[in-house]
């Protein structure tokens, strides 16, 4: 059995979080459902991952400024 070991430093964020990979998934075209989404490609999970990354270092380099 897998389990998870990723450990969330602010617990609370989880749901922003959970909004934002599916308004990034929105935007690159991949369908995410509410729950399991195993089907998902490693192209697509990879593409929506790699978004939500490079919004959100945009978005600290913005408040850097």
């Amino acid at each position: 059995m897998a389990t998870n070991s990723n450990k969330k430093l602010v617990p609370e964020a989880m749901s922003a979080l959970d909004k934002f990979k599916y308004e990034v998934a929105s935007e690159v075209g991949v369908n995410l459902k509410d729950g399991y989404n195993g089907d998902l490609t490693s192209k697509e999970a990879g593409r929506i991952g790699g978004n939500m990354v490079r919004k959100m270092i945009q978005q600290a380099e913005q408040q850097m400024k």
